[in-house]
């Protein structure tokens, strides 16, 4: 059952991804969140749950695991909008640079990789039931 518990580690991780990239999207015209700050879009890392090391050592691959949530540096989108509460003494206002066409790239992405890791778990699924019913026949 290991290649299930594999599967569903990663179904775990790219669900989050999915949220985080779903949040960047979200967010593409917030100029400022609830504490004031300026929102910066982030990036979910993940990563084998058993490292190399451990592989090495006569370890079994444990699937995947979220390793953190870091914020994606970049520039920052300056729009002239002086009638905008949060414009500056110049009159821009400052938006994250969140690039629409990457992120909606990466939603199809993670979209895809959870879809696969589903397809994985019916076909391991299947498999374990047709060796039981093989098992029994004999």
């Amino acid at each position: 059952m290991q290649a299930t518990e594999i599967s569903r580690s990663a179904l775990d991780v790219e669900w989050q991804r999915l949220q985080v990239v779903a949040g960047n999207l979200a967010n593409i015209n917030t100029s400022r969140t609830a504490s004031g700050e300026p929102f910066r879009p982030l990036r979910l890392v993940s990563g084998p749950r058993t490292g190399f090391a451990g592989l090495v050592a006569g370890g079994l691959p444990g699937g995947v695991t979220v390793r953190g949530v870091e914020t994606v540096q970049g520039n920052a989108r300056r729009v002239y909008e002086p009638a905008h509460p949060h414009a500056d003494t110049e009159g821009f206002v400052t938006y994250p640079a969140i690039d629409h066409a990457g992120e909606m790239t990466l939603l199809i992405r993670t979209a895809r990789a959870y879809e696969a890791n589903l397809t994985a778990i019916n076909i391991a699924h299947q498999m374990y039931a047709r060796a039981m019913q093989l098992g029994h026949q004999s």
